[in-house]
Parts: structure tokens; sequence; C-alpha cells
């Protein structure tokens, strides 16, 4: 069992070394990782600029179809 026991930490430990270089290489490729924006930039600035009028944020997140959170 001991032996077992080893070599499944040895293989997990070659599984995080490869997945690791995985990301790495797809880091260097220009891979976007997470989720995409919600808004596109132009639309943040515009957010921007309604809140700073005074506009409020649940009024700002319903013309933009999203939820108040991702107005925060």
């Amino acid at each position: 069992m001991t032996v077992f026991g080893g070599i499944a930490e040895f293989e997990r430990s070659l599984i995080l070394t490869r997945t690791q270089e995985g990301r790495e290489a797809a880091m260097a490729r220009g891979v976007a990782f997470g989720r995409p924006p919600k808004l596109q930039d132009d639309q943040t600035k515009l957010v921007l600029e309604l809140i700073g009028t005074g506009k409020s944020i649940s009024a700002v997140a319903g013309s933009f179809n999203v939820h108040p959170a991702t107005i925060h």
C-alpha cells in the first residue's frame, strides 16, 4: 500500500506540473482566462459618466440590462 501511495503521489505531482506548464503556455499565446466582461470598455466609461451625473445604480443597471452588482 505504501508503494502504491508513493506512485500515486508522484503521478499527481506530474499532473500538476503539466497543467501549470499548459497554463503558462496558454498565457504566453494570449489566451484569456475567466469569464468574459459583461460590459465593453465604452459602456464602462458611459456607466461611470451616468453615475457621476447622479443617476442611480439600479437605473444604470436597468438601462444596460445587467445586475446592479455588475455596476458596483
